[in-house]
């Protein structure tokens, strides 16, 4: 697997390249897909280029995405199921539909029992192989369609559980109601299900506020272009 990084060639581009890039807050993956592809056609006057990214980060969250362009999306599957890293922040007391930002609570709870050492102690419930339901505003399909748009419409559907694996579950900072957390995972984990979960096992409740891809395998967020230093290095 070849990288982009400090100078790009048309040469490069026709053997196919990844890039890593620092995904911005309220940008979907599939934006950042559509603007790089813009500024390497753009500048080379490529009339087609494949682009795809290799695992979707949430608007809301921010952080590592890495591309595969050309030749080198047919091996995106081999960056998809590579362990992720990521630093987040949860707050107690309520949860919200979406287990982020994106809806607002509507359910609220006590959070005078929450204490450093009970979150110390909950953590290890959740480290190794666990059972997770995917949020249901999330781009799973089901029957051919994004869930979220189901959750939208206010229309119940069945979502099945899957198994995932928590590698590292570490406490960063806690002020109550706000815990900072890393968490290191499998492929095809939802950090807002945990998130979800973790409150629920605290009887606090828990919703997503922050949340940054640091890691995907060997690959970190120290070494990702930001978008407009990419255009810039293109240029």
């Amino acid at each position: 697997m070849k990288l982009f990084e400090n100078k790009i060639s048309v040469d490069e581009i026709n053997e196919g390249r990844f890039i890593l890039i620092d995904k911005p807050l309220n940008w979907s993956s599939f934006q950042v897909v559509k603007k790089i592809r813009y500024i390497i056609k753009k500048k080379y006057n490529i009339e087609k280029l494949k682009v795809g990214h290799a695992g979707t980060l949430d608007p809301l969250a921010s952080g590592l995405l890495i591309l595969g362009i050309g030749k080198e999306t047919k091996n995106i599957n081999k960056i998809q199921d590579m362990n992720k890293v990521y630093r987040g922040s949860m707050v107690f007391g309520c949860s919200t539909p979406s287990f982020d930002k994106e809806t607002k609570p509507n359910n609220f709870f006590s959070v005078a029992h929450i204490k450093e050492k009970l979150i110390k102690n909950t953590i290890n419930d959740f480290i190794g192989t666990i059972d997770q339901f995917p949020p249901v505003y999330s781009a799973l399909k089901k029957n051919g369609k994004p869930m979220y748009k189901y959750a939208r419409e206010n229309k119940l559907i069945e979502i099945e559980s899957r198994k995932v694996k928590i590698h590292k579950f570490e406490f960063k900072y806690f002020e109550s109601p706000r815990f900072d957390f890393e968490v290191e995972c499998s492929k095809g984990t939802y950090i807002r299900s945990l998130v979800n979960d973790f409150g629920k096992k605290l009887g606090s409740g828990a919703y997503l506020t922050k949340l940054i891809r640091t890691n995907i395998g060997k690959f970190s967020l120290k070494n990702a272009f930001k978008i407009d230093d990419f255009e810039k290095l293109i240029e």
